[in-house]
């Protein structure tokens, strides 16, 4: 059966000499993975790959059949073209280390209409700003309330955060505290918009800081979870 859906692109992997594997989030179904046979094929069918870039919002139209492991996508667009997400270098390192991010933790094969529509609309507030060196930080915090280890913040004024609780507390828990400025620039992030993201002052020693900090969250909470690849690149271009 022929549907059309919205999807964003999380990740794709060559197999065997022509055929690649697409791993999307969509609006229909959450994770869905599609073998594109033969685009690697010819100069016509190649040209098709560009669609699939990391985090591209596409509209596709899938033969999906319930119990299989692979789909097949017989018909793309793109449902939002970027202007700049895949061409200014720092949000093409940015992007790299969050399709990274979602490839890894996202995993249910349903409809998750409130998660599809916080990253359709944070990609696209990306692709247009141009004060977005904290964006992957607020990112990451509100991609933690849709997977469920969103911070407590009914005791936010208290001095420490436990990352292993997910709290704030009075009192520090050996490898696992958050205080001084790390906790400062924490606190700041937590609960606003990305609109007011310029208004978070901090230097690229303390963001970096705070990055491996949100990273070892998320490691905390999803079992999983491993520290992206390109990480490394990331904190290269922002240094």
């Amino acid at each position: 059966m022929l549907v059309k859906t919205n999807a964003i692109v999380l990740s794709k992997l060559k197999y065997g000499d022509h055929d690649v594997i697409v791993k999307c989030y969509t609006k229909n179904r959450g994770v869905v993975s599609y073998l594109l046979k033969g685009i690697l094929k010819s100069k016509r069918s190649n040209s098709k790959i560009a669609y699939y870039q990391p985090l591209s919002q596409l509209e596709i139209e899938e033969n999906y059949k319930a119990h299989q492991s692979l789909h097949f996508i017989s018909d793309v667009k793109l449902s939002v073209p970027y202007h700049s997400m895949h061409t200014n270098i720092l949000k093409a390192a940015i992007v790299m280390f969050l399709s990274e991010v979602l490839a890894t933790t996202l995993k249910e094969e349903e409809s998750n209409l409130a998660l599809y529509e916080f990253l359709e609309t944070t990609l696209q507030w990306l692709d247009h700003e141009t004060d977005f060196a904290n964006f992957h930080l607020l990112f990451l915090l509100e991609l933690s309330k849709h997977l469920g280890f969103y911070p407590d913040t009914e005791q936010s004024s208290f001095p420490y955060f436990n990352l292993s609780t997910g709290s704030f507390e009075l009192k520090p828990q050996q490898n696992y505290t958050v205080s001084g400025d790390n906790l400062k620039f924490l606190k700041a992030l937590l609960g606003i918009k990305f609109d007011e993201l310029s208004t978070v002052k901090m230097a690229s020693s303390q963001r970096q800081t705070l990055l491996n900090t949100l990273l070892f969250y998320f490691e905390l909470h999803l079992s999983d979870f491993r520290k992206p690849k390109s990480l490394q690149v990331l904190q290269q271009v922002f240094n």
